[in-house]
């Protein structure tokens, strides 16, 4: 969420920014918040002043009462009732215009930072870099979702008789692989200075709203009603809430959290080669790192991330390249994403695997996770998270570049964690 301090002192920029998102109804928006903003301030002027004059008008009545003047402390009692409806309608409007205020507030997407460049679509994403080789397939080369009926180790059918398309069954080395990239990405995080977390799967709506989920995805998760928790989407969620309404002593910072679980999501997509087999999921395990920093070591953390996730496909002897989202692409909540994309060779095209984002304050601010500066004052820190990895499309883009007639090579890196080489 914005901070309201830097709606009022950075106006123009925030509807620049806002206006790079091409976010449609920035500027209606952004006054109504300022307009219930004076009206809050007002109202709290008059309820303090009507609260004011009350508890001198009390000293005074029992000033009174003791002097034996019943007369006039009857007659600043009828003063003192009429100020107390006062205060009570300022309470009960401040309360209405505070929570109009607040809605307005989620509705606002995080403002971009200055170097995300303009753009409506994925079409106008930048490609920063590009690392590794795209491989050349022999002949009758199949899609992964071919490749896995072959060799029988992921069912879709199987699935869909038990739970429904989206949610997939991993059998023999298809879930030996799972496994294995589970393992290989936790251990490569905690090789890397990250500590594990096991978390709960099932958030609350705090939590929800804490790192931006809700209102903004609130259809696109997955929903007990009876008690009001939600499947996650991502470890992202429960991991950085375990900081909700915590001041982190400094030396504890920067905190570097990893978690596996795994991940629901209710919109899949529609037909077609985008979303078919392992492309898009309703359930799906990732791996997941977050960090939470001082303001000024946030950008230097979030190039370490993404040099993380390189790495980690480097290892897996992926070809894949980085891009920075434009506006028009990014998430809701982000200030700046890197996208980290796989070559598809089977299919022809690039299959995104992570996205590293820097949030800057805005979960913070709804998180209330601060840290004590130098003089005791605390202010906001930065969170930033990132997959490391999603594993559907890391599969997808290892059955398919890695196929030959003798079966599906798979890189020494995993070796190790499967116990066995390759596929077929």
């Amino acid at each position: 969420m914005l901070q309201l301090s830097v709606l009022k002192e950075q106006t123009a920029q925030v509807l620049a920014g806002l206006a790079k998102r091409n976010y449609k109804t920035a500027e209606v928006d952004v006054q109504a918040i300022l307009t219930l903003d004076q009206r809050r301030r007002a109202l709290q002027t008059q309820h303090d002043q009507a609260q004011s004059e009350a508890n001198e008008l009390a000293r005074q009545i029992g000033g009174l009462m003791k002097s034996g003047d019943r007369a006039g402390a009857d007659a600043l009692k009828i003063r003192t009732a009429e100020l107390k409806t006062q205060i009570r309608a300022h309470s009960d409007e401040l309360t209405a215009v505070e929570k109009g205020q607040t809605e307005l507030l989620y509705k606002l997407p995080n403002i971009p930072h200055e170097s995300v460049p303009p753009g409506r679509s994925a079409n106008d994403n930048e490609v920063v870099r590009e690392g590794g080789s795209k491989p050349e397939l022999p002949a009758g080369s199949l899609p992964h979702w071919d490749l896995i009926k072959k060799y029988d180790i992921i069912d879709f059918e199987l699935g869909i008789k038990i739970t429904g398309a989206g949610f997939p069954v991993y059998k023999g080395q298809g879930a030996r692989l799972q496994r294995a990239l589970v393992n290989f990405f936790l251990d490569e995080a905690r090789d890397a200075g990250y500590t594990e977390i096991q978390p709960p799967i099932l958030v609350n709506e705090a939590s929800g709203y804490g790192t931006g989920q809700l209102p903004d995805k609130e259809g696109q998760m997955y929903h007990d009603a009876a008690d009001n928790l939600y499947l996650i989407p991502t470890s992202e969620v429960p991991i950085t809430n375990l900081y909700r309404d915590e001041i982190i002593p400094v030396e504890r910072l920067p905190v570097r959290n990893t978690g596996y679980t795994p991940c629901f999501r209710r919109e899949a997509g529609s037909w077609g080669a985008d979303v078919r087999g392992l492309n898009r999921l309703h359930q799906f395990d990732k791996v997941e790192i977050v960090q939470i920093t001082q303001p000024d070591n946030s950008y230097a953390a979030h190039a370490d991330m993404v040099a993380h996730v390189e790495r980690l496909l480097q290892k897996l002897e992926l070809p894949y390249r980085v891009l920075r989202l434009c506006g028009g692409d990014m998430g809701f909540t982000s200030a700046l994403t890197y996208d980290l994309e796989v070559w598809s060779a089977a299919q022809g095209r690039w299959l995104e695997v992570s996205s590293v984002s820097n949030f800057e304050t805005f979960q913070a601010n709804r998180l209330k996770c601060r840290y004590r500066a130098e003089g005791g004052k605390t202010q906001l820190l930065h969170t930033l998270n990132g997959s490391a990895l999603a594993l559907p499309r890391i599969v997808a883009a290892l059955l398919e570049n890695n196929q030959s007639p003798e079966g599906i090579r798979l890189p020494a890196a995993l070796h190790s964690y499967c116990g066995f080489e390759k596929i077929g």
